[in-house]
């Protein structure tokens, strides 16, 4: 079983006297950089461009070059797009490393699938929270905490765990708790869940409300009963508390009857058989040669595949809802 960190498995005072180097400051740098800041962290801001400069001065940071910024930090947490990171490594940052530095990763896609590769004398490390960026600072400021996986990737130092707990606890991570994993298991589980688990709830919900609309249902409400009413943001969010099956449980008897008597019907082994697949081309690489050769060519086939959705008249149907609700 994998381990679970709490709040007394770290010590704040292993990074006294250290300073934390942001490197990227979107929706997730921000937010841990101001994280780290409000538990007495000593932050520096590193960007790539002047888009993000403004926002890191609203929130009283002090912009500079990545370069400048790296000789400056024991502590180097990196918060770029998984296709940007490599070429911004190789260039801006590994060329400045110095021995004992702690990379620590937002994710371990490019460490797991070999686009990074640094150098044997520094600490290598994942804290991946498992929300989106402004729930990682509202659920800080909350008390609350967020749910996050952390991994050592290289121990050169023997302290990397060491580190790595007391930064998830500065963040406000094990308020709520860390599993410990390593870098490739979190990316796989990272990429099946978008390529596997999002696709299919997808094509479910489209093809019901196109099905619905087909039969005469006023779009207004199948929009509302599928999509608009939040019922299954209700519904995961007790599934988060409870559990699967108790949170079926509050549903109606007549519910409850239903689900579990039609649920053979949907235990296809075709979908099986489609998860498995998918997962085999994440762990064996596929997919990430495949969208590396997407970002060097300039997105061109994620723009066709938008165009492609935006196309299609339920969204406009559903947009016209959300205007008419509102």
């Amino acid at each position: 079983m994998a381990t679970i960190y709490r709040e007394t498995d770290a010590n704040l005072n292993v990074l006294s006297g250290k300073t934390v180097g942001i490197i990227g400051f979107g929706n997730l740098g921000r937010p841990v950089a101001n994280n780290l800041r409000d538990s007495s962290i000593r932050v520096l801001v590193g960007l790539r461009e002047d888009e993000t400069r403004d926002h890191a001065r609203e929130d009283g940071f002090e912009p500079q070059d990545i370069e400048k910024v790296i000789p400056r930090c024991h502590i180097l947490m990196l918060f770029l797009p998984d296709e940007v990171a490599p070429e911004v490594y190789l260039e801006r940052i590994s060329p400045f490393l110095q021995r004992g530095h702690l990379l620590v990763f937002a994710s371990g896609y490019n460490i797991a699938f070999g686009f990074v590769e640094p150098p044997p004398f520094v600490d290598v490390g994942m804290i991946a929270p498992r929300t989106i960026g402004a729930a990682v600072r509202s659920r800080f400021l909350d008390g609350s905490g967020f749910f996050s996986f952390v991994g050592v990737g290289q121990d050169a130092t023997g302290s990397t765990l060491e580190s790595l707990l007391a930064l998830a606890k500065a963040m406000g991570s094990l308020q709520a708790g860390a599993i410990e994993i390593s870098m490739e298991q979190e990316s796989q589980l990272d990429l099946f869940v978008q390529q596997a688990i999002l696709p299919a709830f997808h094509h479910v919900m489209t093809t019901a409300a196109a099905m619905l609309l087909e039969l005469g249902y006023p779009p207004e409400a199948v929009m509302l009963d599928l999509i608009i009413s939040g019922e299954f943001t209700d519904y995961l969010s007790r599934v988060s508390q409870m559990g699967l099956l108790r949170a079926l449980r509050l549903s109606s008897l007549t519910g409850q009857y239903g689900i579990f008597s039609r649920l053979h019907r949907f235990k296809e082994l075709k979908l099986e058989g489609l998860m498995e697949a998918t997962l085999d081309e994440i762990r064996q690489g596929d997919f990430a040669i495949e969208w590396s050769r997407e970002y060097e060519q300039g997105y061109p086939r994620l723009s066709s595949l938008l165009q492609a959705q935006e196309g299609q008249r339920l969204y406009a149907l559903e947009q016209g809802t959300l205007d008419r609700l509102k």
